[in-house]
């Protein structure tokens, strides 16, 4: 038999055959490899043939470009969802298929899915997982259900309603600062900037029961968590920075975990400390207690959940959650008051109809505090601002704080016109188009509070409407946010006027919809305060 001379690569002949065949073995295995990837690719095309596409950037980038996080690229989403109502399909680069939905009918078939079917898409949050870890926001499968169960009870009226105090103190607080920077007459202010503490400042006491006074004085903790949301939007515009690796080697990267370090100590510390005040047993008991002498907050509730099975939250997921939601409750109210504000500005005569409405709930009385009360006998404020809440929603549909949501299919999604979404693609939930579709909102741009009277209400879908998601993986603190919206909003138009800047702003998409350089209205205080 005659062997294979491979000398040249120091190997004799009798050791030739075998190196050839572990050779050929692996050339074999990456070729079938490759035709099942190739097969896969074609076979999920096929199937996407049904879902239109906007003209590509090119072969190779696909859409990558066409929609920059711009306001250039917002009007270029709005143009879309008029071409294309039912939803369409973008490529990133040329093997990557998005597919984005925007309307309500066809939203529904991967809203309602479970969270195993249809989960949260990591790509879009990883790079906030040192900071939030497995909270609700980042978490899936089995952890995610059971957080989701045990968190629920935090969210329970009982719980909420002492916080609407919270609110009314954080927001006077705020109004104090307005006034004194109004002393000379109107000012310009960055409606985000001080927003952004105000609701920084309301979570650190719901949460955590700590009053750091970051609206009046500079807070190591809060600076912190501004800090870490800057820094994962710049990362997300930088690509080789994606990469773990490379990124701690920056000195962003070390400002980041230098500022995760800091904000997981503060948690640690307060998650500790109330483990010594608080008992092992008796957790109704303490939380009756506690809700009479109104002292309740988002770590007792934590710290005293127990699941089916009679086991606790450890410190880590305790940590994650309260993380979480100083993050994801700050940002997002944030940015919905700030939208508000500017839509109420661009539009007096609505701002004016929410102020006498504010106006005719406090006549005659002596406490200047929004309340909230599910007993017939009590005072309910929040329920006698009908044509405020209308204001807010029309601007939520408008100018939704997130944009869009992610869901990885796990298994084929059908949807009602036949066609099927595959399984292992990602579906863009996209919120914003959602809310500018035509054939559901007709003159999508403009603001009309009136869309949200209930005669009109009852003749839409549900999914017409979805700024806090739907659907199981919906947002668990909608409630607060829209408490905490309707108290600060009735009491800055008791107080105050706001009015337009010169300069218009320009919308950009981040990780909330925020505006390009600030959002900045004039405010004038009113002469009767």
């Amino acid at each position: 038999m005659q062997h294979l001379d491979l000398s040249w690569l120091g190997l004799g002949p009798m050791s030739a055959a075998p190196w050839l065949l572990f050779v050929l073995i692996g050339a074999s295995w990456l070729l079938a490899r490759c035709l099942i990837w190739i097969f896969t690719l074609y076979e999920k095309c096929r199937r996407l043939r049904g879902f239109p596409q906007p003209p590509k950037r090119n072969w190779f980038w696909g859409h990558l470009g066409t929609s920059p996080p711009t306001e250039e690229g917002m009007k270029e989403m709005t143009m879309r969802v008029a071409t294309y109502p039912q939803g369409f399909m973008t490529w990133l680069g040329p093997v990557v298929p998005l597919i984005h939905l925007c309307h309500p009918d066809i939203i529904r078939s991967v809203v309602s899915a479970s969270a195993a079917v249809a989960p949260k898409d990591d790509n879009l949050y990883s790079f906030l997982k040192p900071w939030l870890g497995d909270g609700l926001l980042l978490s899936a499968g089995d952890k995610w259900s059971r957080h989701r169960s045990m968190l629920t009870p935090a969210f329970h009226f009982n719980i909420l309603k002492p916080y609407v105090k919270i609110f009314n103190d954080s927001t006077n607080i705020m109004h104090a600062k307005w006034q004194r920077l109004t002393s000379g007459g109107s000012t310009h202010l960055d409606m985000f900037e001080h927003i952004s503490l105000m609701t920084l400042d309301t979570l650190q006491k719901c949460v955590f029961s700590f009053n750091s006074n970051c609206q009046e004085k500079p807070s190591e903790y809060i600076a912190a968590i501004l800090e870490l949301s800057a820094l994962v939007v710049k990362r997300n515009e930088q690509l080789l920075l994606h990469l773990d690796m490379l990124y701690r080697l920056t000195p962003d990267g070390r400002r980041f975990y230098k500022a995760c370090r800091l904000v997981h100590d503060f948690t640690d510390a307060v998650i500790q400390e109330r483990r010594r005040t608080l008992p092992s047993h008796g957790g109704d008991d303490v939380i009756k207690a506690k809700s009479k002498s109104k002292t309740l907050d988002f770590i007792d509730v934590l710290l005293l959940s127990k699941d089916e099975d009679g086991k606790e939250l450890s410190d880590e997921d305790i940590r994650a959650e309260a993380d979480t939601f100083m993050f994801r409750g700050h940002d997002t109210t944030a940015s919905g008051l700030s939208w508000i504000l500017y839509n109420l500005a661009k539009h007096p005569e609505y701002q004016e109809r929410c102020r006498q409405e504010v106006q005719e709930l406090f006549k005659g009385r002596e406490s200047m505090d929004i309340e909230w009360s599910c007993d017939v006998f009590l005072r309910d404020d929040l329920a006698q601002l009908p044509f405020l809440t209308m204001c807010i929603k029309e601007s939520l549909r408008l100018h939704p704080p997130v944009t869009v949501i992610s869901r990885c299919c796990t298994q084929d999604i059908g949807l009602p016109d036949g066609r099927v979404i595959p399984k292992g693609v990602v579906c863009i939930i996209n919120i914003f188009t959602t809310h500018h579709n035509p054939t559901v909102w007709p003159d999508p741009e403009v603001y009309d509070p009136f869309r949200f009277d209930p005669e009109n209400v009852k003749n839409r879908s549900p999914l017409a409407f979805i700024p806090f998601s739907a659907g199981p993986r919906n947002c668990i603190g909608q409630t607060f946010a829209m408490n905490e919206m309707k108290v600060v909003l009735a009491l800055t138009l008791l107080r105050f006027r706001v009015l337009p800047d010169d300069k218009e702003p320009h919308r950009k998409p981040e990780l909330i919809l925020r505006a390009e350089g600030g959002l900045w209205l004039r405010v004038e205080p009113l002469s009767s305060q």
